[in-house]
């Protein structure tokens, strides 16, 4: 297809999507979201499409609307992104277990 990138290519976009959701903060919980493990996929396009799956603490979370919106912009800043999507998903349910080693230490879980 036309203006497909390199398989390198989408390798090199995801890690940088991945630190744009490292800068990312449930306003309550002073961990980013993808250390939170609230991110559950991150997925490059051939095109440079990016769509990520993820999840909320809670379905009542004050930035339910905002949160995504601010994720998908960050995404969109990151050099080579053609496009990006952000779907909240329900399913499964987020629990503390998700949160990365480095999280559960920052927040005294340890």
């Amino acid at each position: 297809m036309e203006n497909e990138i390199s398989t390198v290519e989408q390798k090199l976009i995801d890690a940088q999507v991945v630190e744009a959701l490292k800068t990312c903060y449930d306003p309550e919980i002073p961990v980013n979201i993808y250390e939170l493990g609230l991110i559950y996929e991150v997925r490059v396009g051939p095109q440079a499409d990016v769509a990520v799956k993820m999840t909320l603490t809670s379905p009542a979370c004050p930035v339910a609307q905002s949160l995504p919106k601010e994720i998908e912009a960050k995404i969109k800043a990151v050099p080579g992104v053609r496009t990006a999507t952000v779907e909240v998903v329900w399913t499964p349910s987020w629990n503390q277990t998700m949160m990365s080693e480095a999280a559960r230490l920052e927040l005294g879980f340890l």
